[in-house]
């Protein structure tokens, strides 16, 4: 079994930052692609930014040159440092692995959820 546990998220100002984390922990053989996403109230999820296990990085249009998407394999832990908030990006975040466990059987996990509200 895999477990993700987020951290960071929470009330700031339009213009401000905020940074998550998310760390994996459990029977992990390898995590391929790590990221997140986020879903608003009456929205659906949306993928926000993704990395994958050779550092390639993917990012949603409404969020590109404001989020950076990184992460530490030695701690199994994905980043996302987000600048410039709007108002709009208020949502709950969700981290999401894609993760190889021993017996080299894949599958997605999910963290929890953290809250990030932008006031304007």
């Amino acid at each position: 079994q895999v477990q993700l546990v987020e951290s960071g998220g929470g009330l700031v100002q339009a213009g401000g930052s905020l940074r998550l984390s998310c760390a994996a922990s459990g029977s992990i053989f390898r995590i391929n692609a790590m990221g997140y996403y986020r879903q608003a109230p009456g929205k659906q999820r949306e993928l926000v930014a993704v990395v994958a296990g050779g550092g390639t990085t993917s990012y949603a249009d409404s969020v590109k040159g404001r989020f950076t998407v990184s992460r530490d394999n030695a701690k199994n832990t994905v980043y996302l440092n987000m600048n410039s908030l709007k108002p709009e990006d208020t949502a709950v975040y969700y981290c999401n692995a894609d993760v190889r466990d021993y017996s080299y059987t894949s599958r997605a996990y999910w963290g929890q959820g953290t809250q990030v509200t932008v006031s304007s």
